[in-house]
């Protein structure tokens, strides 16, 4: 066993991220991870198709989720395997249950209109420019995450080729008093005063049930905005048909729906995305241990499945920004990523809420149903209190995405994915080094007995060079490369994605070596 080592090179994940986001878009498109929905008629904003290396990497998450959540749950503070059961519960719900969860009256982000363009903003998601020169015109709307160079070229656009950003001072729009709208001009018009005052709108998507259901009708209902209900409303079926005394965990992994006024950042804020959310449900008194708990245990599971400490933060909710539910218990912390398009600054990737009892409360109450749990030692009846780790699986695929995304200035490309080797896609690439004759049966023969093991992809067309650099771009851990000298020496060459190392493999031990290989970096 040989080893060759490249030439040294320039190895980074964060050049420049608004450039990086540009790139890693691109090559999600053009290596089949991810594809604007509806492509051909020119898309559906907020709306995204996962193409088969996008839904294979996705799938790899949920699966590593469920496994270590589920079927593999984590040891608790007690030292006890802890008792988490799954549940796949139906989008469409009654619609009391949306009235009951606070959806229906609460579920609402304020909204401003322009009336030229006729338009919608989500208020909380513009800024303004204002002069630091009261003389000099007038205020500037734009969407925040803007680059400083696009806001230059508006601001010379509007004021004919003059001024610059250092002149004006930032603010939100929902800072702004509604005296000041007239002075605004909107970010899609040149003319101030366009800006309706900020309005509530229901961000549920409505829907009608029955073959000949009309708006008109007492049939409507809602796409769930969140997978968290379904597991309320079956709290005590579970109870009573499974093994699980408190505490234990209902987990669930399904799609929600938000009619976004403004979705943005790629696949980040979309209207049609996917949750992995856990309710822990425990004694009122026991709340603060498992909220402690589960903020430690789901930090440490982004960093088994590769993202990096560096690109990952905590952050606790400020007492006015926490959500009504959680107002009495424990709180609430954001598990944040370092995205290309919040970078120097994080974004959220996973919510720990304690959500004290307020659902099972109000769903009691409700449906005139009771579903409060008996204590079966005490035989105390109380409705547990609820820890929630809720992670946006579509928001966990773009972090590890984003985290993967290498620039390499040795390598043809300028990138590759440096996935984990868990969740990698296509986990092991054989490449004849011809694409006819023995080395080809050689190669097929290899295949055959590593794809029920690993993700096993074989490529045969173009040169080697070009094959490399596609499996370097789709983030494959391990190329396996038959030469002419594999047939007469029954040995392979192994290719190490990350540092480029060859190593020369006896095919009586290459099956060893690959699980030793994988162990290392499991």
């Amino acid at each position: 066993m040989t080893s060759a080592k490249p030439a040294t090179s320039e190895q980074t994940n964060n050049n420049n991220p608004h450039q990086t986001m540009k790139d890693l878009v691109a090559l999600c498109k053009r290596r089949g991870f991810i594809f604007g929905a509806s492509d051909i008629y020119d898309g559906l904003n907020g709306f995204w198709d996962y193409g088969p290396l996008g839904i294979q990497l996705k799938k790899n998450i949920a699966d590593k989720w469920w496994f270590d959540m589920v079927e593999c749950p984590p040891i608790g503070p007690d030292g006890e395997v802890l008792s988490i059961v799954g549940l796949d519960s139906s989008i469409i719900q009654n619609p009391k249950t949306w009235e009951a969860s606070g959806h229906l009256a609460g579920f609402s982000d304020p909204m401003v209109d322009c009336r030229e363009t006729k338009k919608r903003y989500r208020a909380d998601h513009v800024e303004v420019l204002i002069p630091t020169d009261p003389d000099a015109g007038n205020w500037i709307a734009f969407m925040e995450g803007l680059e400083n160079e696009e806001l230059e070229k508006r601001i010379k656009k509007l004021r004919k080729g003059h001024g610059s950003l250092d002149e004006y001072t930032r603010k939100d729009l929902p800072s702004i008093d509604l005296n000041d709208y007239e002075r605004i001009i909107a970010p899609d018009v040149t003319i101030p005063g366009t800006l309706t005052p900020p309005k509530d709108f229901n961000l549920m998507f409505k829907t009608f049930i029955g073959a000949t259901a009309t708006e008109h009708d007492d049939n409507t209902a809602y796409l769930r905005p969140e997978t968290a209900q379904g597991i309320f409303l079956n709290f005590k079926n579970v109870v009573d048909s499974s093994r699980v005394q408190v505490p234990f965990g209902i987990a669930q992994i399904g799609k929600a729906f938000r009619n976004e006024v403004t979705p943005r950042n790629y696949i980040f804020r979309s209207r049609e995305f996917e949750q992995m959310e856990l309710e822990w449900f425990c004694h009122e008194d026991d709340a603060q241990k498992w909220f402690d708990f589960w903020v430690e245990e789901r930090g440490k599971w982004w960093s088994s499945i590769g993202i990096r400490n560096a690109n990952i933060r905590k952050r606790p909710h400020d007492d006015d920004e926490l959500a009504h539910y959680a107002k009495n218990g424990a709180g609430c912390i954001d598990l944040e990523f370092k995205f290309p398009f919040t970078d120097p600054d994080f974004g959220e990737l996973e919510g720990v809420a304690h959500r004290s009892n307020y659902d099972l409360t109000k769903h009691e109450k409700h449906s005139g149903k009771k579903i409060s749990y008996q204590d079966p030692q005490t035989n105390e009846w109380f409705l547990p209190h609820v820890i929630e780790p809720a992670a946006g699986l579509t928001r966990g695929v773009l972090a590890v995405l984003a985290n993967a995304f290498t620039y390499d200035s040795n390598r043809p490309s300028g990138h590759f994915m440096d996935f984990h080797y868990d969740i990698a896609p296509v986990q092991i690439a054989v490449l004849p080094l011809h694409s006819k004759g023995e080395q080809v049966e050689m190669s097929q023969k290899i295949y055959h007995q590593l794809r029920s093991q690993y993700r096993t992809q074989i490529d045969i067309k173009q040169n080697i060079g070009k094959r490399y650099a596609r499996q370097d771009e789709i983030g494959t851990p391990i190329c396996i490369t038959i030469d002419p000298d594999s047939l007469s020496d029954n040995q392979v060459t192994v290719r190490h994605r990350n540092n480029m190392d060859q190593d020369r493999v006896s095919l009586d031990s290459f099956k060893e070596y690959l699980r030793n290989t994988f162990d290392n970096h499991s």
